[in-house]
């Protein structure tokens, strides 16, 4: 049974870190494009990061470049969000994906795992 698995969430004050991490089993997603996304409740489910096979290409949304970045391990199975200078609007529910490309959109996304939430605190 393949499973993605975001932790690292929390709750934290405006201007602090956190790590997301994001776990696979069931299979290897070692050739394949994992995307980070987030949503908060009523809105539409929001792309932050993607990062292809290799790790040497990534794709930020504008709200967060320059503060978050994404990284891969493919002999983990497993992807990385290291946020910065974290801030209010920051806060929602994060989700890891699997991608045949790097893209923005939702829908080309599968596997969505179970996600993991970030609070930020004014």
């Amino acid at each position: 049974q393949v499973q993605l698995v975001a932790s690292g969430g929390g709750l934290v004050q405006a201007g602090d870190s956190l790590r997301l991490s994001c776990t696979a089993s069931g299979r290897s997603f070692s050739s394949y494009t994992l995307g980070w996304f987030r949503q908060t409740p009523g809105t539409e489910r929001q792309f932050v990061a993607a990062v292809g096979w290799n790790n040497d290409n990534t794709l930020y949304a504008d709200s967060v470049k320059g503060r978050f970045t994404i990284s891969r391990d493919n002999a983990k199975n497993a992807m990385y969000l290291q946020m910065n200078n974290l801030k209010p609007e920051d806060s929602a529910f994060y989700y890891c994906a699997v991608s045949n490309w790097v893209n923005i959109d939702p829908s080309r996304y599968d596997y969505w795992g179970r996600g993991t939430q970030v609070t930020v605190s004014s």
